[in-house]
Protein backbone atom coordinates (compact mmCIF):
# COMPACT_ATOMS: atom_id res chain seq x y z
CA UNK A 1 0.00 0.00 0.00
CA UNK A 2 1.03 3.66 -0.32
CA UNK A 3 3.36 4.58 2.50
CA UNK A 4 4.62 0.99 2.90
CA UNK A 5 8.14 0.87 4.31
CA UNK A 6 11.15 -1.02 3.02
CA UNK A 7 13.65 -1.01 5.89
CA UNK A 8 13.55 2.55 7.17
CA UNK A 9 12.74 4.25 3.87
CA UNK A 10 9.07 4.89 3.02
CA UNK A 11 8.07 3.86 -0.47
CA UNK A 12 6.47 6.84 -2.21
CA UNK A 13 4.92 5.51 -5.42
CA UNK A 14 4.76 7.29 -8.74
CA UNK A 15 1.49 9.14 -9.21
CA UNK A 16 2.24 11.08 -12.39
CA UNK A 17 3.07 9.36 -15.66
CA UNK A 18 4.33 11.43 -18.58
CA UNK A 19 3.75 9.51 -21.80
CA UNK A 20 5.59 10.66 -24.90
CA UNK A 21 3.05 10.15 -27.67
CA UNK A 22 5.07 11.94 -30.36
CA UNK A 23 8.83 12.47 -30.37
CA UNK A 24 8.89 15.23 -32.98
CA UNK A 25 7.72 18.85 -32.94
CA UNK A 26 6.39 21.21 -35.61
CA UNK A 27 8.19 24.14 -33.95
CA UNK A 28 11.91 24.86 -33.69
CA UNK A 29 12.04 27.11 -30.62
CA UNK A 30 15.52 28.57 -30.39
CA UNK A 31 15.94 27.67 -26.71
CA UNK A 32 14.52 24.14 -26.77
CA UNK A 33 16.67 21.88 -24.59
CA UNK A 34 15.24 18.72 -26.20
CA UNK A 35 16.06 19.36 -29.84
CA UNK A 36 19.02 21.73 -29.43
CA UNK A 37 20.51 20.22 -26.28
CA UNK A 38 23.17 17.55 -25.72
CA UNK A 39 20.80 14.54 -25.65
CA UNK A 40 19.84 13.40 -29.13
CA UNK A 41 18.15 10.12 -28.17
CA UNK A 42 14.88 11.35 -29.72
CA UNK A 43 16.37 10.79 -33.19
CA UNK A 44 16.37 7.00 -32.77
CA UNK A 45 12.85 6.73 -31.33
CA UNK A 46 9.57 6.16 -33.18
CA UNK A 47 7.95 9.48 -34.13
CA UNK A 48 4.57 8.25 -32.83
CA UNK A 49 4.10 5.82 -29.98
CA UNK A 50 2.88 2.38 -31.20
CA UNK A 51 -0.41 1.06 -29.85
CA UNK A 52 1.34 -1.98 -28.34
CA UNK A 53 3.58 0.30 -26.28
CA UNK A 54 0.56 2.21 -25.00
CA UNK A 55 -1.18 -1.03 -24.01
CA UNK A 56 1.88 -2.28 -22.13
CA UNK A 57 2.33 1.09 -20.43
CA UNK A 58 -1.32 0.98 -19.36
CA UNK A 59 -0.73 -2.44 -17.79
CA UNK A 60 2.32 -1.14 -15.92
CA UNK A 61 0.39 1.87 -14.61
CA UNK A 62 -2.42 -0.41 -13.47
CA UNK A 63 0.08 -2.76 -11.84
CA UNK A 64 1.69 0.12 -9.95
CA UNK A 65 -1.70 1.50 -8.88
CA UNK A 66 -2.77 -1.92 -7.63
CA UNK A 67 0.49 -2.57 -5.76
CA UNK A 68 0.36 0.75 -3.93
CA UNK A 69 -3.39 1.14 -3.52
CA UNK A 70 -3.54 4.35 -5.55
CA UNK A 71 -6.95 5.94 -5.89
CA UNK A 72 -5.94 8.45 -8.55
CA UNK A 73 -3.14 8.87 -11.11
CA UNK A 74 -2.25 11.71 -13.40
CA UNK A 75 -1.42 11.01 -17.04
CA UNK A 76 0.24 13.75 -19.11
CA UNK A 77 0.46 13.18 -22.86
CA UNK A 78 3.56 14.96 -24.10
CA UNK A 79 5.91 15.33 -27.05
CA UNK A 80 7.44 16.82 -29.02
CA UNK A 81 4.03 18.08 -29.95
CA UNK A 82 1.35 15.55 -28.93
CA UNK A 83 -1.30 16.99 -31.28
CA UNK A 84 0.77 16.02 -34.34
CA UNK A 85 -1.18 12.75 -34.16
CA UNK A 86 -4.55 14.50 -34.10
CA UNK A 87 -6.99 13.88 -31.24
CA UNK A 88 -8.00 10.35 -32.26
CA UNK A 89 -4.93 8.49 -30.98
CA UNK A 90 -5.00 10.51 -27.74
CA UNK A 91 -8.54 9.30 -27.08
CA UNK A 92 -7.47 5.72 -27.79
CA UNK A 93 -4.52 6.02 -25.42
CA UNK A 94 -6.71 7.40 -22.65
CA UNK A 95 -9.27 4.65 -23.20
CA UNK A 96 -6.56 1.96 -22.98
CA UNK A 97 -5.28 3.32 -19.67
CA UNK A 98 -8.73 3.75 -18.15
CA UNK A 99 -9.68 0.21 -19.15
CA UNK A 100 -6.57 -1.22 -17.48
CA UNK A 101 -6.83 0.63 -14.15
CA UNK A 102 -8.07 -1.36 -11.16
CA UNK A 103 -11.47 -0.66 -9.68
CA UNK A 104 -11.43 2.39 -7.46
CA UNK A 105 -8.58 4.12 -9.29
CA UNK A 106 -9.28 7.03 -11.63
CA UNK A 107 -7.04 8.87 -14.09
CA UNK A 108 -6.78 12.59 -14.76
CA UNK A 109 -5.54 13.34 -18.29
CA UNK A 110 -3.69 16.37 -19.57
CA UNK A 111 -2.05 17.45 -22.81
CA UNK A 112 0.75 20.02 -22.97
CA UNK A 113 0.75 21.65 -26.40
CA UNK A 114 2.33 24.53 -28.27
CA UNK A 115 -1.20 25.39 -29.42
CA UNK A 116 -0.50 25.68 -33.13
CA UNK A 117 -2.71 22.72 -34.05
CA UNK A 118 -5.61 23.42 -31.72
CA UNK A 119 -9.04 23.88 -33.28
CA UNK A 120 -12.46 24.24 -31.73
CA UNK A 121 -13.30 20.70 -32.83
CA UNK A 122 -10.14 19.28 -31.23
CA UNK A 123 -10.83 21.09 -27.97
CA UNK A 124 -14.43 19.85 -27.92
CA UNK A 125 -13.33 16.28 -28.65
CA UNK A 126 -10.67 16.21 -25.93
CA UNK A 127 -12.91 17.99 -23.44
CA UNK A 128 -15.62 15.39 -23.91
CA UNK A 129 -13.04 12.73 -22.97
CA UNK A 130 -12.08 14.58 -19.79
CA UNK A 131 -8.79 16.08 -20.93
CA UNK A 132 -7.36 19.39 -19.75
CA UNK A 133 -5.04 21.35 -22.03
CA UNK A 134 -1.96 23.38 -21.12
CA UNK A 135 -0.24 25.86 -23.43
CA UNK A 136 3.45 26.62 -23.74
CA UNK A 137 4.22 30.22 -24.71
CA UNK A 138 6.50 33.05 -23.67
CA UNK A 139 4.02 35.88 -23.21
CA UNK A 140 0.85 37.33 -24.66
CA UNK A 141 2.28 39.29 -27.62
CA UNK A 142 3.95 38.40 -30.94
CA UNK A 143 7.20 40.03 -29.87
CA UNK A 144 7.49 38.04 -26.66
CA UNK A 145 7.09 34.82 -28.66
CA UNK A 146 9.74 35.68 -31.23
CA UNK A 147 11.80 32.63 -30.24
CA UNK A 148 8.89 30.24 -30.85
CA UNK A 149 9.13 29.69 -34.59
CA UNK A 150 8.52 26.82 -36.97
CA UNK A 151 11.20 24.99 -38.95
CA UNK A 152 11.04 27.63 -41.68
CA UNK A 153 11.57 30.42 -39.15
CA UNK A 154 7.96 31.63 -39.28
CA UNK A 155 6.23 32.93 -36.18
CA UNK A 156 3.93 30.55 -34.31
CA UNK A 157 1.99 33.45 -32.80
CA UNK A 158 -0.93 33.68 -35.27
CA UNK A 159 -1.88 30.06 -34.63
CA UNK A 160 -1.18 30.24 -30.89
CA UNK A 161 -3.23 33.41 -30.43
CA UNK A 162 -6.17 31.62 -32.03
CA UNK A 163 -5.69 28.72 -29.58
CA UNK A 164 -5.66 31.10 -26.63
CA UNK A 165 -8.93 32.70 -27.74
CA UNK A 166 -10.52 29.27 -28.04
CA UNK A 167 -9.31 28.12 -24.63
CA UNK A 168 -10.41 31.31 -22.90
CA UNK A 169 -13.95 30.29 -23.80
CA UNK A 170 -13.43 26.86 -22.22
CA UNK A 171 -12.28 27.35 -18.60
CA UNK A 172 -13.26 23.74 -17.93
CA UNK A 173 -10.49 22.63 -20.31
CA UNK A 174 -7.81 25.33 -20.00
CA UNK A 175 -5.19 24.07 -17.52
CA UNK A 176 -2.81 27.01 -17.76
CA UNK A 177 0.35 28.37 -19.37
CA UNK A 178 3.98 27.31 -19.06
CA UNK A 179 6.34 30.24 -19.67
CA UNK A 180 10.14 29.97 -19.79
CA UNK A 181 11.76 33.04 -18.24
CA UNK A 182 13.58 35.31 -20.69
CA UNK A 183 15.31 38.04 -18.70
CA UNK A 184 15.80 40.14 -21.84
CA UNK A 185 12.01 40.59 -21.90
CA UNK A 186 10.33 43.25 -19.77
CA UNK A 187 8.90 41.37 -16.76
CA UNK A 188 5.95 43.76 -16.52
CA UNK A 189 5.07 43.22 -20.17
CA UNK A 190 5.30 39.45 -19.78
CA UNK A 191 3.16 39.48 -16.62
CA UNK A 192 0.53 41.87 -17.93
CA UNK A 193 0.23 40.16 -21.31
CA UNK A 194 -0.17 36.71 -19.76
CA UNK A 195 -2.68 38.00 -17.23
CA UNK A 196 -4.70 39.47 -20.10
CA UNK A 197 -5.03 35.96 -21.58
CA UNK A 198 -6.97 34.99 -18.43
CA UNK A 199 -5.41 31.56 -17.80
CA UNK A 200 -6.24 29.76 -14.55
CA UNK A 201 -2.53 29.19 -13.86
CA UNK A 202 0.87 30.40 -15.03
CA UNK A 203 4.10 28.56 -14.29
CA UNK A 204 7.33 30.50 -14.84
CA UNK A 205 10.15 28.09 -15.59
CA UNK A 206 13.84 28.89 -15.26
CA UNK A 207 15.70 27.97 -18.47
CA UNK A 208 17.25 24.53 -18.10
CA UNK A 209 20.91 25.25 -17.48
CA UNK A 210 23.68 24.09 -15.16
CA UNK A 211 27.22 24.90 -14.04
CA UNK A 212 28.70 23.36 -17.18
CA UNK A 213 26.19 25.05 -19.50
CA UNK A 214 25.30 28.31 -17.69
CA UNK A 215 22.05 30.25 -18.07
CA UNK A 216 21.86 32.56 -21.10
CA UNK A 217 22.60 35.76 -19.19
CA UNK A 218 25.82 34.44 -17.72
CA UNK A 219 27.20 32.31 -20.55
CA UNK A 220 29.36 35.19 -21.76
CA UNK A 221 29.47 37.24 -18.59
CA UNK A 222 31.40 35.19 -16.09
CA UNK A 223 30.62 32.33 -13.73
CA UNK A 224 27.89 32.09 -11.14
CA UNK A 225 28.56 32.34 -7.39
CA UNK A 226 30.25 29.14 -6.23
CA UNK A 227 28.64 28.94 -2.80
CA UNK A 228 25.53 29.99 -0.96
CA UNK A 229 25.58 33.58 0.21
CA UNK A 230 28.44 34.61 -2.05
CA UNK A 231 27.86 37.99 -3.66
CA UNK A 232 26.80 37.86 -7.27
CA UNK A 233 24.33 39.04 -9.83
CA UNK A 234 20.80 37.66 -9.57
CA UNK A 235 19.19 38.55 -12.91
CA UNK A 236 16.64 35.72 -12.78
CA UNK A 237 15.80 36.40 -9.14
CA UNK A 238 15.40 40.11 -9.85
CA UNK A 239 13.15 39.39 -12.83
CA UNK A 240 10.95 37.05 -10.83
CA UNK A 241 10.79 39.46 -7.87
CA UNK A 242 9.42 42.13 -10.19
CA UNK A 243 6.78 39.76 -11.48
CA UNK A 244 5.94 38.64 -7.94
CA UNK A 245 5.27 42.20 -6.83
CA UNK A 246 3.00 42.81 -9.82
CA UNK A 247 1.14 39.57 -9.09
CA UNK A 248 0.95 40.11 -5.30
CA UNK A 249 -0.28 43.69 -5.62
CA UNK A 250 -2.49 43.15 -8.66
CA UNK A 251 -5.58 41.64 -7.13
CA UNK A 252 -7.38 38.53 -8.40
CA UNK A 253 -5.65 36.88 -11.32
CA UNK A 254 -4.16 33.56 -12.35
CA UNK A 255 -2.38 31.37 -9.85
CA UNK A 256 1.39 31.59 -10.42
CA UNK A 257 2.72 28.21 -9.43
CA UNK A 258 6.29 29.04 -8.42
CA UNK A 259 5.01 31.85 -6.18
CA UNK A 260 2.25 29.84 -4.53
CA UNK A 261 4.65 26.93 -4.01
CA UNK A 262 7.16 29.19 -2.21
CA UNK A 263 4.43 30.85 -0.16
CA UNK A 264 3.10 27.44 0.86
CA UNK A 265 6.55 26.21 1.85
CA UNK A 266 7.16 29.33 3.93
CA UNK A 267 3.91 28.54 5.74
CA UNK A 268 4.93 24.94 6.36
CA UNK A 269 3.10 23.16 3.57
CA UNK A 270 4.78 20.45 1.44
CA UNK A 271 5.74 21.21 -2.14
CA UNK A 272 4.17 19.68 -5.24
CA UNK A 273 6.88 20.80 -7.66
CA UNK A 274 10.44 19.75 -8.43
CA UNK A 275 11.41 23.41 -8.76
CA UNK A 276 11.43 24.04 -5.00
CA UNK A 277 10.95 22.14 -1.75
CA UNK A 278 12.02 18.69 -0.62
CA UNK A 279 8.99 16.56 -1.51
CA UNK A 280 9.93 13.28 -3.24
CA UNK A 281 9.62 12.94 -7.00
CA UNK A 282 6.36 11.21 -8.00
CA UNK A 283 6.69 11.38 -11.81
CA UNK A 284 8.33 9.27 -14.47
CA UNK A 285 8.47 9.39 -18.26
CA UNK A 286 7.71 6.66 -20.79
CA UNK A 287 9.10 7.47 -24.23
CA UNK A 288 7.66 6.43 -27.59
CA UNK A 289 9.76 3.24 -27.66
CA UNK A 290 8.64 2.22 -24.17
CA UNK A 291 11.84 3.35 -22.43
CA UNK A 292 11.30 4.35 -18.79
CA UNK A 293 13.11 7.62 -18.16
CA UNK A 294 13.55 10.28 -15.55
CA UNK A 295 12.23 13.78 -16.18
CA UNK A 296 13.11 15.42 -19.49
CA UNK A 297 14.88 18.35 -17.83
CA UNK A 298 17.85 16.06 -17.14
CA UNK A 299 18.48 15.87 -20.89
CA UNK A 300 19.82 19.41 -20.66
CA UNK A 301 22.84 18.07 -18.72
CA UNK A 302 24.36 15.43 -21.00
CA UNK A 303 23.50 12.59 -23.37
CA UNK A 304 21.75 9.81 -21.47
CA UNK A 305 21.26 11.74 -18.21
CA UNK A 306 17.55 10.84 -18.11
CA UNK A 307 18.02 7.20 -19.16
CA UNK A 308 17.43 4.32 -16.74
CA UNK A 309 18.04 1.30 -18.98
CA UNK A 310 14.52 0.13 -18.11
CA UNK A 311 11.46 -0.26 -20.33
CA UNK A 312 7.80 -1.11 -19.90
CA UNK A 313 8.11 -4.49 -21.66
CA UNK A 314 10.70 -5.94 -19.27
CA UNK A 315 10.48 -3.88 -16.09
CA UNK A 316 7.93 -2.74 -13.54
CA UNK A 317 7.58 0.80 -12.26
CA UNK A 318 8.63 -0.47 -8.83
CA UNK A 319 11.96 -1.37 -10.42
CA UNK A 320 12.12 2.22 -11.67
CA UNK A 321 11.53 3.42 -8.08
CA UNK A 322 14.72 1.60 -7.07
CA UNK A 323 16.85 3.02 -9.91
CA UNK A 324 19.83 4.99 -8.48
CA UNK A 325 18.94 8.10 -10.47
CA UNK A 326 15.35 8.06 -9.22
CA UNK A 327 16.54 7.36 -5.68
CA UNK A 328 18.94 10.32 -5.80
CA UNK A 329 16.09 12.63 -6.76
CA UNK A 330 13.88 11.23 -4.01
CA UNK A 331 16.37 11.47 -1.13
CA UNK A 332 15.39 14.95 0.05
CA UNK A 333 17.87 16.85 2.20
CA UNK A 334 20.26 13.86 2.33
CA UNK A 335 20.83 14.10 -1.42
CA UNK A 336 21.84 17.76 -1.39
CA UNK A 337 25.27 19.39 -1.43
CA UNK A 338 26.76 20.24 1.96
CA UNK A 339 26.21 23.97 1.36
CA UNK A 340 22.52 23.32 0.77
CA UNK A 341 22.06 21.09 3.80
CA UNK A 342 23.40 23.83 6.06
CA UNK A 343 21.43 26.65 4.42
CA UNK A 344 18.56 28.20 6.44
CA UNK A 345 16.43 28.24 3.27
CA UNK A 346 16.83 24.54 2.47
CA UNK A 347 13.27 23.54 3.41
CA UNK A 348 11.91 26.08 0.93
CA UNK A 349 14.52 26.01 -1.82
CA UNK A 350 15.13 22.27 -1.66
CA UNK A 351 18.29 22.75 -3.70
CA UNK A 352 16.28 23.92 -6.69
CA UNK A 353 15.58 21.85 -9.77
CA UNK A 354 17.80 18.73 -9.81
CA UNK A 355 18.88 19.30 -13.41
CA UNK A 356 20.19 22.75 -12.57
CA UNK A 357 22.76 21.36 -10.10
CA UNK A 358 24.89 19.49 -12.63
CA UNK A 359 28.62 20.19 -12.95
CA UNK A 360 30.64 17.89 -15.19
CA UNK A 361 33.99 18.52 -13.52
CA UNK A 362 32.92 18.43 -9.88
CA UNK A 363 30.27 16.44 -8.07
CA UNK A 364 27.85 15.74 -10.88
CA UNK A 365 24.44 16.70 -9.49
CA UNK A 366 25.70 17.12 -5.89
CA UNK A 367 26.02 20.87 -6.17
CA UNK A 368 23.86 23.88 -5.34
CA UNK A 369 21.65 25.01 -8.19
CA UNK A 370 23.29 27.21 -10.80
CA UNK A 371 20.38 29.51 -9.89
CA UNK A 372 21.23 29.37 -6.16
CA UNK A 373 21.66 33.12 -5.72
CA UNK A 374 18.55 33.83 -7.79
CA UNK A 375 16.43 31.44 -5.72
CA UNK A 376 17.72 32.95 -2.48
CA UNK A 377 16.87 36.42 -3.76
CA UNK A 378 13.33 35.37 -4.70
CA UNK A 379 12.60 33.38 -1.54
CA UNK A 380 13.80 36.13 0.78
CA UNK A 381 11.81 38.72 -1.16
CA UNK A 382 8.60 36.67 -0.97
CA UNK A 383 9.21 36.00 2.73
CA UNK A 384 9.59 39.73 3.37
CA UNK A 385 6.36 40.54 1.52
CA UNK A 386 4.56 37.79 3.42
CA UNK A 387 5.89 39.03 6.78
CA UNK A 388 4.77 42.58 5.97
CA UNK A 389 1.29 41.37 5.03
CA UNK A 390 0.96 39.35 8.23
CA UNK A 391 2.13 42.33 10.32
CA UNK A 392 -0.67 44.46 8.89
CA UNK A 393 -3.36 41.99 9.99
Amino acid sequence: MAGEKTGRTPVVPFRQFVLKVHSRCNLACTYCYIYTGPDRSWRARPPAVPAATVRQTALRIAEHARTHGLREVRIDLHGGEPLLTGPGPLLEQAAAIRAALPAGCTAEFGVQTNGTLLTRETIDTLAAAGFRLGLSLDGGTPGLNRRRVDHAGRSSWPAVSRAVRLLRDRPDVFAGILCTVDITADPAEVHDSLRALDPPMVDFLLPHANWTSPPPATAAGGSRPAALGQAGRTPYGDWLCTVFDLWWDGGPGPRVRVFTEILGLLLGRPSSSEAVGLSPVVALVVDTDGAIEQVDSLKSAYEGAAATGLDVFRHTFDEALAHPGMAARRSGRDGLAAQCRSCPLVEVCGGGNYAHRYRADAGGFTNPSVYCADLERLIRHIAARLDAAVALN
